[in-house]
């Protein structure tokens, strides 16, 4: 989900929201780092950052806030010219082209993207696919080439058992990651090769199979926004209505965020606003406003967008309600 909605936007910078900011880096004084370093074009500054992650987890989303910096495709280019058979430097070129293809083809419905977008965004799929199958090639111990193979994969239309072999390649190397975890779930929509039913099975299933106080509870509140998001209007309130949807949102954040096991990872903000908008949605504004409370002012631009208008105003606004 956090991709596409990126897609066609900048970072906000809180617009006419006081003391709120959407925050790429999440507030991490080292992923701040890394990004500042990232819009300088300081490959060195970079790489090392990246060679300061403690484990594949880390280095892989890492690399995804890189992969989101404008230009970075052009450094990141010369510095693989300089070391063509560096993994690291495969993998961050690789994944760059993912998220700038699909920059190329945008958010828009299919029937409103031009041929000439569609070309672009197939090469540079292409490419990117090339580079990231070769880092994998030369270290089978990273994480980051099968997340960005998940994403490209959908683009590509790879078909199921292609797409299910990636996300088990990444979770041979972390089982736990919630990035990949999400990209399976976008592609069990049914707007892509799956069902609702598939999607919130995987969800709940995924959940369960976790250690209790896992992030991964956030996959049953993301479903539901998913199913919510495909409703016409009218049928997308009363579903997120149900007692059932209701109490499969309790009983996901009671095995993750309000888990006394839980532990904030670095992007803990993402798992905490994708609830508190669950929660809205479900008519639970109780619920919803102590995850607020811990939010304080992390807005994340995913889901807000989900709700249309600028993501800052929609969460201020939402918050406000709940409270």
């Amino acid at each position: 989900m956090g991709l596409f909605a990126r897609l066609t936007r900048r970072w906000n910078t809180g617009g006419g929201a006081p003391g709120l900011t959407i925050d790429p880096a999440h507030g991490d004084p080292e992923l701040t780092l890394l990004r500042e370093r990232a819009l300088a074009g300081d490959w060195p500054g970079v790489r090392a950052v990246l060679d300061r992650a403690v484990d594949q987890d880390d280095l892989t989303l890492m690399i995804g806030l890189l992969a989101d910096v404008t230009g970075s495709e052009s450094w990141l280019g010369q510095a693989l010219a300089a070391d063509p058979e560096d993994p690291v430097t495969l993998l961050a070129h690789g994944a760059r082209h993912i998220h700038w293809g699909w920059e190329a083809r945008t958010a828009a419905r299919a029937q409103h993207v031009s041929e000439e977008q569609w070309k672009t965004f197939h090469e540079r799929l292409e490419a990117g696919e090339e580079l990231l199958f070769k880092a994998a090639e030369l270290d089978p111990e990273l994480l980051g080439p099968w997340l960005f193979l998940q994403m490209s994969g959908r683009g590509a239309s790879v078909d199921r058992s292609a797409a299910r072999h990636r996300f088990d390649a990444a979770l041979r190397r972390s089982p736990g990651h919630p990035a990949s975890h999400r990209q399976r779930l976008q592609q069990l929509r049914a707007k892509w090769s799956g069902s609702h039913e598939q999607m919130h099975s995987f969800a709940r299933a995924s959940m369960l199979a976790a250690p209790e106080g896992s992030p991964l509870g956030e996959l049953v509140a993301l479903a539901h926004i998913e199913h919510w998001l495909s409703l016409p209007s009218g049928e997308d309130a009363a579903y997120m209505g149900r007692n059932q949807v209701r109490d499969s949102l309790h009983e996901a954040a009671d095995r993750s965020i309000r888990h006394p096991d839980h532990v904030r990872g670095r992007t803990w903000a993402q798992t905490h606003n994708t609830f508190a908008m669950a929660f809205y949605l479900a008519g639970q504004p109780h619920a919803a406003n102590l995850i607020f409370q811990e939010i304080g002012n992390a807005v994340c631009e995913d889901p807000w967008n989900y709700l249309g208008g600028d993501p800052v105003d929609t969460f201020r606004r939402v918050r406000a309600a709940c409270a």
